[in-house]
């Protein structure tokens, strides 16, 4: 690996460190039960660490320790809160490499291109809220001329916070960042396939927040995360994953009447019409298909709407950039493309791949090429592959991949692509290429997404509201407005004047 020696051994000690951990209370804690799950690395299969197997116990010792670091958390002034994160956030920035380095190791994702990017949002979007307490607002009320009416915002309590494996540090981010600041605890389940660097930050953010005020647990959905939204002291759930996954909290949140924001994915839409800037346009879907991050992505544009006109062109050059991209090691300075985070998954994206190949007349395009050193020969990489020429009616432009996968798909008229860009289960991004600002505003208002671009594709930020609609999901993330709505509780006060 060309990572250098200095940040890539001391990630590997504080993966020794923190193996078989859980942090809670303010402390590193061994499971209760004893068992403990191996960490390895997708790109090599070797061995980077030990997860604790957290079970119900556990649970019950995280949420205890939450519940009790509470009172004195949520009492503390908004803004003493805001500062103490933006103290936070300044510990991140300086432990940038370090949280880079692990999460590539874990995950896969190429350093340069992806988990370098990751661990600085991470402390942007601290940095982002920790200056959002003083929005902790109410309002006052013109009921009647003897009353005084208000509002006030108050924190929920203890949050649960389940994560994914694919950008794990933003989305864990997203969620506690505004939870700990409109004053409530958390306890984070971490993603299975990815526990190590999650639990190296909330490490580092145990060193500035009160103890007992941020719990990290990792152990498997069943065993951890089932008891961890069950336990009664709960009083929000937020998730990001799979649909399946979604609706299981989604019924468990619902017999404990308790709020769940959840976001589960998409088959996201980029609409390229006759008038777009090819050279943006292909720019955009090398960017949005997430092809660095191996297509492991929500808002991935894994279905491309490209009007006839342009559609062979638009493909060639979208295959010479990707094959330009080198895949390789994720701890080299020089790679594009990462690998697929697990064998399972791998399985997965390599039978859509088949599939499609079996479809008459579709063209398959594999592009850029897969690593040639020995020591990556058994690691979970896979060529970004091209579909052109796919209906918007078949498997592969409606089921949700998670891979480098996209398909191409022509068309001719406006109305035509719109009517095919809604017809879908999902709705949480899509994008549209156009020099019409006419077009372009129509569109904005007619595409069924929650997260809508022209003439751009960037990932969500702190700052921008983000989250979907139809099966993407329930409530929004990384704004103001999540704060205040997700994870705040209004209540209405009555004062007589007589």
């Amino acid at each position: 690996m060309n990572q250098p020696h200095s940040a890539l051994d001391t990630a590997l000690k504080h993966a020794m460190r923190l193996s078989g951990q859980h942090l809670y209370a303010g402390r590193l804690q061994a499971p209760l039960g004893g068992k403990t799950f191996p960490v390895s690395s997708p790109a090599t299969r070797q061995p980077v660490g030990m997860a604790a197997d957290g079970d119900e116990r556990d649970v019950t010792a995280a949420v205890d320790a939450a519940v009790a670091a509470k009172s004195d958390w949520a009492a503390m002034s908004p803004r003493a809160r805001g500062q103490i994160l933006q103290k936070a956030a300044a510990s991140l920035a300086e432990h940038t490499e370090e949280i880079a380095t692990m999460l590539a190791l874990e995950t896969g994702k190429a350093i340069r291109t992806e988990s370098r990017v990751e661990a600085n949002v991470l402390a942007d979007c601290f940095e982002f809220y920790g200056g959002l307490g003083s929005e902790l607002k109410g309002e006052t009320i013109p009921f009647a001329p003897n009353m005084l009416v208000f509002t006030q915002r108050e924190p929920i309590g203890v949050v649960a916070v389940i994560l994914p494996w694919n950008a794990p540090l933003m989305l864990m981010a997203f969620k506690i960042a505004p939870a700990l600041v409109a004053g409530n605890t958390v306890v984070i389940k971490s993603a299975e396939e990815a526990p190590l660097s999650t639990l190296f930050v909330v490490d580092l953010l145990n060193r500035t927040l009160p103890p007992g005020t941020i719990n990290i647990l990792s152990g498997f959905g069943p065993t951890c995360g089932g008891p961890l939204i069950a336990d009664p002291r709960i009083g929000k759930v937020t998730f990001t994953g799979s649909v399946e996954t979604g609706k299981i909290i989604a019924r468990a949140a619902a017999d404990r009447l308790i709020p769940a924001t959840l976001e589960l994915g998409g088959k996201s839409p980029m609409i390229v019409m006759e008038d777009a800037d090819l050279e943006r346009a292909v720019a955009g879907a090398v960017a949005g298909m997430r092809f660095t991050r191996q297509g492991q992505s929500c808002t991935a544009a894994s279905r491309m709407f490209v009007h006839r006109s342009l559609c062979e062109e638009f493909v060639a050059r979208m295959s010479n950039v990707v094959n330009a991209m080198v895949m390789g090691d994720p701890l080299d300075e020089r790679t594009d493309i990462g690998t697929i985070i697990s064998a399972a998954q791998l399985d997965r994206v390599r039978s859509y791949v088949d599939i499609g190949r079996q479809m008459p007349g579709v063209q398959t395009l594999q592009l850029s090429s897969m690593p040639e050193a020995s020591e990556l020969k058994d690691g979970f990489f896979v060529q970004p592959t091209v579909f052109v020429g796919v209906s918007n009616d078949d498997r592969l432009a409606r089921e949700e991949i998670f891979g480098p996968v996209t398909c191409v798909i022509p068309f001719d008229d406006y109305e035509e692509v719109i009517s095919m860009a809604n017809d879908s289960d999902y709705g949480l991004a899509a994008t549209i290429w156009t020099k019409d600002l006419r077009r372009a505003l129509d569109a904005t208002q007619r595409l069924q997404a929650g997260f809508v671009q022209v003439n751009q594709n960037i990932v969500a930020q702190p700052g921008l509201s983000y989250g979907g609609i139809k099966l993407s999901g329930l409530g929004k993330e990384a704004s103001m407005e999540a704060m205040l709505d997700h994870f705040t509780q209004k209540k209405t006060v009555l004062i007589s004047r007589e």
